[in-house]
């Protein structure tokens, strides 16, 4: 889309250049396919480009795994493969490439598409914003005047297409801690079509062998995550949902009424539950990672398919 109302693209990393009518340009794809009004009814007047930070993408640490906001999906899509990892004994790398592929993304999307573009624009059907809550994963902000703070990814989307920044803030970079990276794991997506924005995206994860943290993206507004100590039975995992996520917190749009993504909510998370209460080495039964009526599996070198982040 053309934005006609830009005077000019500068490029820079430091927050002090931002005023009014200014926007932060990484990879572009929601900023060029929102055009000039995409924050708001005033047109944006400048882009603060940072195609040129030379932010490095992907950091790995026996702390865990730093994610520069600029990271693109494809990059974040092979690091599971890179030698890095090799020595690493982190299970909750499977979810990597599930949520890259819950972009359904065209090859176009793909390599321009940030982690940190995804989490900004803050859609309930996020992948990016799904894994980083998902794996307690802390994003690191930087603001006017040299100042830097600290927030939890499941925190920083406040609703749909709402966040914590303030203006002028940049999202510098993700942290995954290795504890979270060390977690038994397990995802459930599910979208109304073969080729559609995930209307319902959970990740569960087994802390330390016994202890519970199931993550709610894309049925809701916002991420919601629970907690237990233990591994819950049904009831009280239900009844844990009940308590957590009130009516109006579900997610009503094109892709799912309230409704439907509450009961399938209950679903996944119950699934997500019965499969990390088995023993480790038991067999997945089929749709264990996705439903197989609703799989998709892009990746870089499919250009045909549609875009759905």
């Amino acid at each position: 889309m053309d934005m006609n109302t830009i005077e000019a693209v500068v490029r820079t990393t430091d927050p002090a250049d931002w005023r009014d009518g200014d926007a932060w340009l990484a990879g572009g794809t929601v900023l060029f396919s929102y055009g000039s009004y995409a924050f708001g009814p005033e047109p944006l007047k400048r882009l603060l480009d940072l195609g040129s930070a030379g932010w490095t993408p992907v950091a790995v640490t026996d702390d865990g795994i730093d994610l520069a906001a600029t990271c693109t999906v494809a990059e974040l899509y092979a690091l599971p493969e890179s030698p890095d990892l090799a020595r690493r004994d982190w299970p909750a790398l499977d979810l990597f490439r599930p949520s890259c592929d819950s972009f359904v993304a065209s090859f176009k999307v793909w390599n321009m598409s940030t982690v940190g573009g995804n989490i900004c624009t803050a859609l309930p059907a996020g992948p990016m914003t799904s894994l980083c809550a998902g794996l307690d994963a802390v994003a690191t902000i930087l603001g006017p005047g040299g100042t830097t703070r600290t927030v939890p990814v499941a925190d920083f989307v406040t609703g749909d297409g709402t966040n914590s920044l303030a203006p002028g803030e940049l999202l510098r970079s993700i942290h995954l801690p290795a504890s979270a990276l060390a977690s038994r794991v397990a995802f459930r997506r599910l979208s109304l079509s073969n080729l559609g924005r995930s209307g319902v995206l959970l990740i569960g994860r087994l802390d330390g062998g016994t202890s519970l943290v199931l993550t709610v993206t894309a049925a809701t507004k916002r991420p919601v995550q629970l907690r237990f100590r233990h591994l819950p039975d049904a009831a009280e995992l239900a009844a844990a949902l009940d308590d957590a996520v009130p009516q109006n917190l579900y997610h009503n749009d094109i892709h799912g009424l309230p409704a439907w993504r509450q009961d399938m909510t209950y679903r996944l998370a119950e699934e997500i539950r019965a499969e990390l209460a088995a023993p480790e080495s038991a067999p997945r039964v089929s749709g264990d990672f996705w439903p197989p009526q609703v799989r998709s599996s892009p990746s870089p070198h499919e250009p045909t398919q549609q875009e759905g982040a």
